[in-house]
């Protein structure tokens, strides 16, 4: 059958598409930035791909008539905007319009479980969507979770970050709510199976695991499978506002993520008893199981998507071919060449870079550097990268956005994701036999230019020896 994928850079998707290309379902995937698809769909016979940004209709954009079904997986979550629910009501209303000349037969919608009546802004957004996504057109079916747990996703990032580096925590109250959490593979599970089952058109199911716990029991229980002692202690003058700093600076999530889980994590999220998993023969897998799990695929290096790679996450919403023509006039520059002995090592090198393997040098001045971008509300260097070798447009690398990635032109363009008086570039591309390093920075007025000179006396220090390393 024909499918339409929508957030197909996000999370969810790039987890269920390979699973729709084994049953060899036709894809139409949804695309903000055509730079953007991710290396293993391209070239594939069953995919196709339309650009389009559902914030903004177009009318010259036309979805194929012949769709049999869509997924709607766009999210706004962790939006750098005040606004995500106007952003998400409107994505909702534009995709009805899009799909309106369509044989579309169903939708179906992950959400998030909105079963109690106080619900946080995130949490009521996800119901209006839901409102807005109805149709006498097409069967909806509204398939909705509570705390998602998998490799790579932001629940499971931040309970590692808060176990890993906190032994004693002094946490918020809301550490005693309850919730249910679902394995990621059970998540992709259910979404796949419901696919043009005409009994479940037009109704909503919440999905869960086997298990409720508080967050307080996930991170003790986290901490066991990973064979750490932690002592958590819980106190109730941590304001929503104190808790989302803490969050904020203890982990690699951004504020305004940080906020919207501190908005629901007060919140209640225990699934409504149904009969939809015996009836899709789905047995969900317990809380350690899916923490296993998510450790054997980070330690395979098989992660296949990441929360951290969604453009949203930065400070940069645009399209990445905005940044892939460096500017030249109005912009300060650092440009080092060297020749290079083995292409090849010096190469995996590059690609290497950032994350654990860290920047060949001066590492210390690197972790200063995100350190002071978290002081000043920015994303730091705790978002690492997704594979500790590959690198594909798109991705997160620290307080970088890939922008190019060719290994066998052998050019690797990073444009600066951290809060900057201005824009900023890092370059590495391989001429014959040099390795020309540019660092290019456009200042934003004199606050920008007076930012260049500060960290000018640095530059011989990380660039030139960052250079060396990666050649010798």
């Amino acid at each position: 059958m024909k499918i339409l994928i929508t957030g197909t850079t996000g999370y969810i998707a790039k987890r269920l598409i390979p699973l729709l290309l084994d049953q060899q379902h036709e894809l139409v995937c949804c695309i903000r930035d055509l730079m953007r698809i991710p290396e293993n769909f391209k070239n594939n016979k069953l995919i196709s791909f339309i650009e389009i940004d559902f914030l903004v209709f177009d009318e010259n954009i036309k979805i194929p008539s012949d769709i049999d079904a869509a997924y709607y997986l766009i999210h706004s979550m962790s939006t750098s905007s005040n606004d995500f629910s106007s952003l998400e009501e409107t994505c909702a209303i534009n995709f009805k319009k899009y799909v309106g000349n369509t044989k579309l037969e169903q939708v179906i919608y992950l959400s998030g479980i909105t079963n109690d009546e106080d619900l946080s802004e995130h949490l009521q957004s996800r119901k209006n969507v839901e409102t807005n996504l109805a149709s006498d057109q097409y069967g909806l079916t509204t398939l909705k979770a509570g705390i998602i747990v998998g490799s790579g996703s932001a629940s499971f990032e931040i309970i590692r970050d808060l176990v890993e580096k906190l032994p004693i925590m002094i946490a918020p109250k809301w550490l005693q709510t309850k919730t249910q959490p679902i394995g990621i593979s059970d998540v992709i599970l259910f979404l796949n199976r419901v696919l043009l089952r005409k009994e479940l058109f037009n109704k909503s199911f919440d999905i869960y695991g086997p298990e409720i716990l508080t967050y307080k029991k996930m991170l003790l229980e986290f901490a066991g499978i990973r064979k750490l002692h932690r002592k958590i202690i819980t106190v109730p003058v941590m304001t929503p506002k104190l808790s989302s700093y803490w969050l904020y600076f203890v982990t690699s999530t951004s504020y305004s993520l940080a906020s919207s889980l501190v908005d629901s994590m007060k919140v209640e999220i225990i699934g409504k008893t149904n009969k939809l998993a015996e009836t899709l023969a789905i047995k969900p897998i317990p809380y350690k199981k899916a923490v296993e799990r998510a450790f054997d695929t980070i330690e395979q290096n098989v992660l296949i998507s990441s929360w951290k790679d969604a453009m949203v996450n930065g400070t940069n919403e645009d399209k990445l071919s905005k940044h892939i023509n460096i500017p030249h006039f109005g912009c300060f520059r650092d440009i080092r060449h060297k020749t290079v002995k083995n292409r090849e090592k010096t190469l995996n090198k590059i690609w290497a870079i950032g994350g654990d393997t860290g920047w060949y040098v001066a590492d210390f001045l690197w972790k200063i550097r995100g350190y002071m971008d978290k002081l000043v509300g920015g994303i730091g260097l705790r978002r690492g990268r997704t594979h500790p070798t590959k690198l594909q447009t798109g991705d997160a690398l620290d307080f970088w956005r890939v922008i190019y990635a060719n290994k066998e032109e052998g050019r690797l363009l990073l444009y600066a994701e951290m809060k900057l008086p201005g824009e900023a570039w890092l370059e590495f591309k391989m001429i014959k036999d040099q390795l020309y390093q540019r660092a290019v920075f456009r200042p934003k007025g004199l606050l920008g230019r007076l930012y260049w000179y500060a960290v000018l006396p640095f530059h011989g220090v990380i660039f030139k020896g960052m250079l060396i390393k990666i050649v010798e």
